[in-house]
């Protein structure tokens, strides 16, 4: 399992980097960014809630002293990152909210240091500069005129944040003994509770149930970029620390980025292309099987 453990963690940031499908999907049809979410999370719920009872329904207990866990990845990851990544997306631009959300590995491996004391080598930090570096790059942030609101900037830094508290709530939840089905369902479960009230939940409901075809786009949304990726993001994070995997998962912005150039025409530039390769050269660092001597 140890062997594919970066495979699944990198195959998890390939399906957040196809969430761009489904977002224009449902924008086209008239749903805010919180209306998005509540679908992807109320899809999940119900997706997961449903397996798990015919799986192993015995993945659905949880201890009450444990709950504070899934808040975590919840309401304080999930919920908060969106929220502060919409708001940055407003009060910037796309590029630059994705640069700022991309804060989020620095974050996980200084948390990670304090809490679960693992080591700050000088490839991982290497590996991180390159990784933000390709995440500047591939945004094309870099030659924009644009004047930035300070605002914005501290909101999208909340984003990167809290897109971070996945990995350390996670990670208290798996050293708790929880399966990553039932870290991910109550992730969700909590999550869509929380986001109901924030977004229009009639509109919402209007809309993805609107069809079949609709309900399918709906549950496809739920699993492929969210029941599989965070399934996929928690299993692997079994098998190896925080830092490395965040650093990893941050392959989204390049899946992303080439979804937008095979799906719909969108053309790369050259700094673009630098910074999927910087990425993708961050991503072969982490998984050198040599030890960091530094």
């Amino acid at each position: 399992m140890k062997k594919l453990a970066s495979g699944m963690v990198i195959l998890a940031g390939i399906l957040w980097g196809s969430m761009g499908i489904f977002v224009r999907k449902f924008e086209k049809c008239g749903l805010e960014s919180l209306d998005i979410v509540a679908v992807r999370a109320i899809a999940t719920t119900c997706i997961l809630f449903f397996f798990l009872l015919f799986y192993n329904r015995s993945l659905l207990k949880i201890k009450f002293k444990d709950l504070w866990c899934f808040l975590g990845t919840g309401l304080l990851s999930i919920v908060f990152f969106n929220y502060c990544y919409f708001r940055a997306i407003t009060m910037t631009s796309l590029s630059v909210a994705a640069v700022l959300l991309y804060t989020a590995p620095a974050f996980v491996m200084v948390l990670s240091y304090f809490l679960f004391h693992e080591k700050f080598t000088g490839r991982k930090s290497i590996a991180l500069v390159l990784t933000f570096a390709g995440c500047v790059f591939v945004t094309g942030i870099i030659g924009s005129s644009q004047a930035l609101s300070g605002k914005g900037i501290l909101i999208g830094i909340g984003a990167g944040f809290g897109y971070a508290l996945y990995s350390i709530f996670g990670r208290f939840a798996l050293e708790k003994g929880y399966d990553s089905f039932t870290i991910s369902f109550y992730t969700f479960f909590v999550a869509a509770i929380g986001v109901i009230p924030l977004c229009n939940f009639e509109k919402v409901l209007k809309v993805s149930c609107a069809s079949i075809k609709m309900m399918g786009w709906s549950l496809l949304f739920g699993f492929l970029s969210t029941v599989l990726a965070f399934c996929l993001y928690t299993a692997g994070l079994k098998n190896m620390d925080n830092g490395k995997a965040s650093i990893l998962a941050s392959v989204e912005p390049v899946a992303a980025t080439l979804i937008g150039v095979i799906l719909y025409k969108e053309t790369l530039s050259a700094g673009e292309i630098f910074g999927v390769i910087l990425v993708m050269v961050a991503i072969v660092m982490c998984n050198l099987t040599n030890k960091d001597k530094k």
